[in-house]
This record gives C-alpha cells, sequence and structure tokens, in this order.
C-alpha cells in the first residue's frame, strides 16, 4: 500500500492557504508554514480584494472570471462555514473609465469571448447611474505639484460598465476561511515558522529547513511566499531558467470617508484609468484606494520586503485623496492620512508565474503582482492539477498543461504563467 504523498506550502496568505485546500482535497498530505501570526497576515491583509476582468491576458481573464464563480458561492466552495465568520463578496459592479493607462481593445475581446457583461455607457448615463460622480476627462494622469492636475476638464469620458464585478469585504477572514477549509481536510498550519533552507537530493526536493534547525520533509514543496517568493527561489537554487524575475513592490492603501451617494448601498468599484487610481465603498462608509502604477508616480521597489514603512506617507495620501476628490467631488479629505502599507510581489511583465522548476517537486505560484487575491480559489485548483499532473510525469516543460474551468466552460493555457515564457511588455497597465 502506497503512502500518501506529502507537500510542504510556504506562505499561508490567499494563494497558499487555496493551494492547501486543493491538495488536501487531492490526497496530499499538507504543512502549511508562515512566518506570521496567522492565515492572510501578510500582503493578503493589504488587497483591495477588487474582483474584476479587463484583462489583456486571455488566461488572466478567464481565471478571474472562474474565480467569481466560487466567490459567488462561497460557502459551498469552501464545503464548511468558518467559525470566525465568512468572507463576502460584494456584486456591486465596476465601472472603468479609460485614459491613458489602458488600452481597452484585448480586455473588450477577451470579455466577450468569456461571456462576461460590458455596458459602454456615455457620460450622462454615468452621471444617472452615479450622481454623486465626476465622469469629465482631466488626463493624462498626473500629480498635484503639476500645473496640469489642476487644469480644467476637456469634455466627458465614455465609461464601461461590468455589473458582474465587486469586491470581498474581508481579503485576510477570506484566507482564514480557506485554511479552515484546509484543516478540515487533514492540513496543519504552522505560523511564527521561517524557512531558512530547501533540502534537496541532486535534482529532487526532499523538504524545508526551519530556523528551528527542524527539517519538515515532504515530496513537493510549494513556493506560495508572496513577497519573501525570490528569497525562497534562491534558497533553493531554481531561478537559472526563469525569464521573468520578482522582486517586491511596496503598495500603499488609503482609505478615506465615502460620500453621501457613493457608499456601499449607492457605490461602486471604479478603475480610474484617466487620473490613475482605483476605489470602491467599504462597509462603514469608507473608500479603499490604491494607484494604477501610471507613469508620474514612483514605483517603490524594496530589496526586502521588512523595508516597507509602516504607514502611509504624505505625498502618497495627499496625490491619492485629491484625485478621488476630482472624480467624487463631495468627498471629504481628513487631515491625517489614513490607510494600510502592503507588500506585493511583483513580476516583470505583473503576470503572475504558476508553474513546476527545474527541482523536481518544487513549484511555484508567485508574482501575483497585486493582482492574486481576486483569482487565488481558482489558482489553489490549477496548482494542485498542475502538481498533480507533473508528479506522475507529465513533460509540462515541452507540453504545458491546458486545465478546464468547470463553472464558466473555459480552458486555462497554464503555459501563459511559464518561469520560461517570453516577458510581455506593458501588462500591468490591462
Amino acid at each position: 500500500m502506497s503512502k500518501e504523498p506529502t507537500a510542504v506550502v510556504v506562505g499561508a496568505g490567499i494563494i497558499g492557504a487555496a493551494i492547501a485546500l486543493e491538495l488536501s482535497r487531492n490526497g496530499y498530505t499538507v504543512t502549511v508554514v508562515d512566518a506570521g501570526p496567522g492565515p492572510g497576515t501578510g500582503s493578503t491583509s493589504a488587497s483591495s480584494a477588487i474582483v474584476r476582468y479587463h484583462y489583456a491576458n486571455f488566461d488572466e481573464a478567464a481565471i478571474a472570471w472562474e474565480s467569481a464563480q466560487r466567490w459567488a458561492t462561497w460557502a459551498t466552495h469552501l464545503g464548511d462555514r468558518d467559525p470566525a465568520g465568512m468572507a463576502k463578496f460584494h456584486p456591486c459592479g465596476l465601472l472603468l473609465l479609460p485614459g491613458a493607462l489602458i488600452d481597452m481593445d484585448g480586455p473588450l475581446v477577451n470579455m466577450k469571448a468569456l461571456g462576461i457583461d460590458v455596458i459602454e455607457l456615455n457620460a450622462d448615463q454615468v452621471r444617472d447611474r452615479f450622481p454623486a460622480l465626476d465622469p469629465s476627462r482631466f488626463g493624462p494622469p498626473s500629480r498635484p505639484d503639476d500645473d496640469q492636475f489642476w487644469v480644467d476638464p476637456h469634455g466627458d469620458s465614455t465609461a464601461y460598465w461590468m455589473p458582474q464585478g465587486g469586491y470581498v469585504d474581508d481579503p485576510q477572514l477570506a484566507a482564514h476561511n480557506l485554511a479552515h477549509a484546509a484543516t478540515g481536510h487533514g492540513a496543519a498550519f504552522r505560523y511564527r515558522s521561517q524557512v531558512t533552507g530547501v533540502c534537496r537530493d541532486n535534482d529532487h526536493v526532499l523538504g524545508v529547513q526551519l530556523a528551528t534547525g527542524e527539517q519538515l520533509d515532504a515530496d513537493v514543496v510549494v513556493n506560495a511566499a508572496g513577497p519573501w517568493s525570490a528569497q525562497l527561489n534562491t534558497l533553493a537554487g531554481v531561478l537559472d531558467d526563469f525569464a521573468p524575475s520578482t522582486r517586491p513592490l511596496e503598495q500603499q492603501i488609503v482609505t478615506m470617508p465615502a460620500p453621501d451617494g457613493f457608499t456601499t448601498t449607492s457605490g461602486a468599484c471604479v478603475a480610474d484609468a484617466d487620473l490613475g487610481t482605483y476605489f470602491r465603498p467599504h462597509p462603514g462608509d469608507t473608500l479603499v484606494v490604491g494607484g494604477m502604477e501610471a507613469p508620474c508616480d514612483p514605483l517603490i521597489w524594496l530589496d526586502d520586503p521588512r523595508q516597507a514603512r509602516d504607514n502611509i506617507d504624505a505625498d502618497t495620501w495627499t496625490t491619492q485623496t485629491l484625485r478621488v476628490a476630482r472624480r467624487l467631488p463631495t468627498v471629504g479629505i481628513p487631515g491625517r492620512p489614513t490607510g494600510i502599507v502592503g507588500v506585493y510581489d511583483v513580476s516583470d511583465d505583473w503576470i503572475p508565474i504558476y508553474d513546476r522548476t527545474a527541482l523536481d517537486g518544487f513549484y511555484v505560484a508567485i508574482g501575483t503582482s497585486g493582482h492574486g487575491f481576486k483569482s487565488a480559489p481558482v489558482v489553489g485548483e490549477l496548482m494542485a492539477a498542475l502538481i498533480t499532473r507533473c508528479e506522475a510525469g507529465h513533460p509540462h516543460d515541452t507540453d504545458p498543461l491546458l486545465l478546464p474551468a468547470p463553472a464558466t466552460g473555459q480552458t486555462v493555457n497554464m503555459g501563459t504563467f511559464s518561469r520560461r515564457r517570453a516577458v510581455h511588455a506593458k501588462a500591468h497597465m490591462s
């Protein structure tokens, strides 16, 4: 009688917890290790948790759309209810205001192919639907210290309305839900546990070593370490054949009071490619605000995730709140910056790497570039299928797996997320 296969998943964020659940469902004995105090306490906790589908990359759009079906039936997907509470998907819709930061041609083709509803609205229709929002054109994106920022609007903008978009109200709780479900299938979670080495025998992984000196033996190790992923890959010695690299990027998520007429009952998720920001309502009459990596906004790359600052800086606070104030003229801006600082794991082309590596048994689900939260439920399924097939001998490097997305009837080409792919240009803008 053969023994049950074993896996160590490094990282208990939304991606790692989803992989743990699906590997457990697939017959693996799973141990999840994370340096944090609990599930989702790292970069997951700083996610804006918006569920959107406007990707220029078809396979990313397909995974996001498939995952939306899981979020809409979250308890059914998990097969259990977490006594700590259940994260909730709010299908408030997403309004995209086009601008210099996004070319909508590709995303529109993909959403049509996927059967996702997209309605083009003129400015008057936007005003009728969202009276608190000004659909004028202000762009291209600039900063408040640039005279361009303060010029009068130049005409009105059309918009794209995606009624099936929305957000998850508690990303950290969502990770906890996945971890709870995985525990129900036998997975063990070890927190405050730092991985200091990857154990190997020539070309096959044997497990990981912890800072305590303990070795966790495993047939499979999965790197889902978020902004720590590059360091873990270095420990494993697997980077020689990676085309895209990954590195940590500081991200600041601003929170501010929502104006009347744009709360959880009257607002929506907004992707504002004209001004360079995005925002959504949040329970408690709050707005969650983030940036779209406009060229005028500096990117704060980190050599080590621990270099991230503890609090929102005044410059980011001023820039993002004033951008929102142009779009929502009645919003009030508090005098004290509020929000959270996170660290994203960003690939060179802002497309994730979901793949095996040259070290047999060592897999990666990394480089999610701030896009990973919405897709995590299905990424867990895809990674479990990839691992199961590769461990059975499938040559994924030369014959990329095509995996089903059963809820939407699509097929995902896992070669899109290969570590050896050609690096795409400007993929982060869509």
